[in-house]
């Protein structure tokens, strides 16, 4: 039977008789270790020949559910849920250009994205070209080496909202033998499926809009199971590797030769999760599984919010630009047509949560705009239940280099808005409470 989005989030990777002992909400498996029953069914665990429970560093009942609720709503084949954002995004990266490879990236992105390809991956032999535009494809292709191995970009990026062209990168990249990346935070799964226009390998943030509820940090990769990682440029893929071989009868075996299409997955939980340990607590991924149940109401109520919003913004004589490319006026970045189009065609249901602003007097009317609010909370998050607002510059983007974040369109400038469940009309009022603070004299 064919599933709608909203069922899926509160019924998929979980069935109450057979895994929950007929627990309605998925169990929280506080437990650091299983019973692995028999000496033979411990040493298939271990070799990666069965799949089960051992040990929660390697994978847990609880933690399983919410990664199989995630493959599905994305339309992968395999998801591993991570301790943060971060820990999914940088264990991504790493596993696609481990070994001295370079990734291609806008500059228009998270901050601590930036951060870790500019000045952290390099020193693991990792480099990164980085372009101002995503879409302008032809300059992305120009920057494709022997040793390239991945494009990264947002779906949508934070705090521009610019559109990332998915299938135009898709395209590009399998045409040279890439992995095409896509984190996918600001739509969440409801908005968007990257995987669905050409993506590989799709990165979340659940902290965000998928928990909802700022209560729990949290990441998940999710594979798409289709992209050929034998095509001569991962060769970190073909290489024998101890922890899934049987080294006693002498068969050596690499992640390709051992799960194909799905030797990504598998290497990023084995190597990665298994070796960094950065690990989602089964009490985390209850929460985010409760907050994943409401994500269809939640972001169509906040979609529609901060398109009011938006708009409203448009009308403040201090407002010099409004970001958010859900609506025509807010579309910036790049070529406008093409913004539209994609839209349209990608985001239907429109683009996410998030929207940005720039004012007129720089800094210090910013400090007083954030100082000045009532309703809205002052914090560095989005995707929350609570409407958050906060200066970029000084806080989610300032470790970015300074002409990056000026490219970027983050300057001190500039405010951004993760819109919650409040009110319309109850958020205006506190904005335009907060300009009249800012700007006593002109309103």
């Amino acid at each position: 039977m064919s599933k709608g989005f909203a069922t899926k989030a509160v019924h998929d990777g979980y069935d109450c008789q057979s895994q929950g002992g007929g627990a309605a909400s998925v169990p929280i498996y506080q437990s650091a270790a299983f019973d692995m029953v028999t000496a033979d069914r411990g040493d298939a665990l271990a070799a990666g020949e069965i799949q089960g429970f051992s040990y929660s560093r390697l994978a847990n009942p609880t933690v399983k559910v919410l990664e199989d609720r995630l493959a599905s709503l994305e339309g992968g084949k395999g998801a591993v849920a991570m301790a943060s954002g971060m820990a999914a995004v940088s264990s991504a990266l790493m596993c696609a250009a481990e070994g001295g490879g370079r990734l291609i990236s806008p500059v228009d992105l998270y901050g601590t994205s930036v951060d870790a390809m500019k000045t952290f991956f390099p020193n693991f032999g990792i480099e990164t070209d980085f372009v101002d535009d995503i879409n302008d494809l032809d300059t992305v292709e120009s920057l494709i080496q022997d040793n390239t191995r991945a494009i990264f970009a947002e779906s949508v990026a934070n705090p521009s909202t610019a559109i990332a062209d998915i299938p135009g990168l898709a395209y590009l990249a399998h045409r040279h033998g890439l992995a095409l990346i896509i984190d996918n935070t600001v739509p969440t799964p409801y908005l968007l499926n990257p995987i669905d226009f050409g993506a590989d390998i799709v990165v979340h943030s659940t902290t965000k809009g998928i928990s909802g509820h700022g209560n729990a940090l949290g990441g998940v990769i999710v594979d798409a199971g289709r992209f050929d990682w034998g095509n001569g440029r991962f060769p970190q893929m073909s290489q024998p590797e101890l922890i899934i071989s049987d080294e006693r009868h002498g068969s050596m075996v690499s992640f390709l030769d051992a799960f194909g299409k799905m030797a990504f997955l598998h290497r990023v939980h084995t190597k990665y999760l298994h070796t960094f340990g950065a690990v989602m607590s089964p009490f985390t991924a209850y929460l985010q599984l409760t907050g994943l149940e409401t994500l269809a109401q939640r972001i169509a109520t906040e979609v529609k919010t901060a398109a009011i919003l938006a708009r409203h913004l448009l009308t403040i004589p201090q407002v010099e630009q409004v970001n958010y490319s859900g609506i025509p006026e807010g579309r910036h970045q790049g070529d406008a047509d093409q913004q539209d189009r994609l839209a349209s065609t990608l985001l239907p249901k429109g683009v996410g949560t998030i929207l940005s602003f720039k004012v007129k007097g720089g800094y210090e009317q910013v400090k007083r705009i954030v100082d000045s609010v009532h309703l809205m909370s002052y914090m560095p998050n989005i995707g929350d239940c609570r409407t958050l607002i906060v200066d970029p510059a000084r806080i989610t983007h300032r470790e970015v280099p300074g002409p990056y974040r000026l490219s970027a369109g983050v300057g001190d400038d500039l405010i951004r808005i993760s819109v919650g469940l409040e009110n319309p009309d109850d958020l205006i009022a506190d904005l335009d409470q907060a300009f009249a603070a800012a700007y006593p004299k002109t309103l």
